[in-house]
């Protein structure tokens, strides 16, 4: 089968691969809808080390072709919503106590695609464990707003619920690509009463408005830090870092509150470095929480995002606006998302067989 992902670091391009053949609970599926991300770009340019001969691409809406043995829930010509985190149910990591699903069987072990298989830019792609990881699409929410749900929503929200927001709370929202804009939608869903972007690009700036953020900051308008403190009337009860780099964690310290919480979904280099001076975190004493996750995944998940856009609490369809047409279009889509336009929010394709 044909695929788009990586020939080795640094050169992306059509790669040749074995279909995938279904194992007792898995699904085979064709892509309908797919939509690039950093995190691919990310990899290509070496961000995750030496990968080779991947195809990549992990947000889809696809339609089932095959099934397994034991897979109950579907049949061939379902079209089913594939979220990026599919963990392997039976793993230690997933029944832990409290803990996020996505560690299945080691750190982020339930993000298949890229990390230890193909992904989902292919004529064909697997889904393990499917009965427990696809989604019914369902009538009344469209292919778009539906595959937002398998990442950028995901974890945009999972950034806002790691948060520990409270009612009427003050959040800050380092970044408003299109995760920072779900991580606004999160933090006004949670009930944040100010909600404080930093960002500059005209067109997140006026969705990171319409879902709820209150303020915004940008880098342009002086020192980030001291724009924060003077809209916050001090420091803010939670912090949001769905951008920036290694850096933008010291930000986020010098603007937390002692017993608030600063959470990070943002994707890191491997070669950045935190390097945090000790009087930020008051010597090691400072009462502040730091999480970094990895966005849950699994069937109950997405069907509860899915919720929230059938109520009409979010529309995430809204951060889609490059649009192409086609499965050969997929390395234009690819192109767009690494090379980011300035009026760039997150590119989609849409496949027709």
């Amino acid at each position: 089968m044909k695929g788009y992902g990586m020939i080795r670091v640094g050169e992306p391009g059509w790669l040749e691969h074995e279909k995938p053949a279904a194992g007792p609970m898995d699904a085979i599926l064709r892509p309908l809808m797919v939509a690039p991300c950093s995190s691919d770009t990310h990899m290509m340019h070496g961000g995750s080390g030496p990968v080779e001969d991947r195809i990549l691409g992990h947000e889809a809406i696809g339609e089932v072709v095959e099934v397994g043995s034991m897979v109950k829930n579907f049949k061939p010509g379902d079209i089913v919503v594939v979220p990026c985190t599919t963990p392997d149910w039976e793993a230690p990591g997933v029944q832990r106590k409290g803990g996020n699903n996505a560690h299945d069987f080691g750190t982020a072990a339930s993000f298949k695609f890229l990390t230890q298989k193909d992904g989902i830019f292919a004529e064909f792609f697997s889904c393990n464990n499917a009965d427990a990881n696809l989604v019914l699409l369902p009538e009344g929410v469209s292919m778009e707003a539906a595959l937002m749900t398998t990442d950028m929503m995901s974890t945009g929200m999972y950034g806002a619920e790691m948060a520990n927001i409270q009612l009427g709370d003050t959040v800050v929202v380092f970044g408003i690509g299109p995760v920072g804009l779900m991580a606004v939608a999160g933090a006004a869903l949670l009930g944040a009463g100010k909600i404080i972007a930093i960002g500059t690009r005209p067109n997140c700036v006026a969705l990171a408005k319409e879902y709820g953020a209150t303020d915004i900051v940008s880098y342009k308008d002086g020192d980030v830090v001291q724009q924060i403190l003077s809209l916050a009337g001090g420091q803010a009860d939670s912090v949001i870092i769905a951008g920036g780099n290694a850096a933008t964690m010291n930000q986020a310290l010098m603007v937390v509150k002692p017993n608030g919480t600063v959470s990070n979904v943002n994707y890191l280099d491997a070669t950045d470095v935190y390097s945090v001076p000790t009087p930020l975190v008051f010597l090691g004493m400072g009462d502040v929480t730091i999480r970094g996750g990895f966005c849950p995944g699994g069937a109950v998940r997405i069907q509860k995002l899915l919720n929230l856009i059938k109520a009409g609490r979010v529309h995430p369809e809204k951060l889609l606006n490059y649009t192409y047409e086609g499965f050969d279009k997929i390395p234009e889509a690819f192109e767009v998302m690494d090379k980011k336009p300035k009026d760039l929010i997150k590119p989609v394709v849409k496949i027709k067989w």
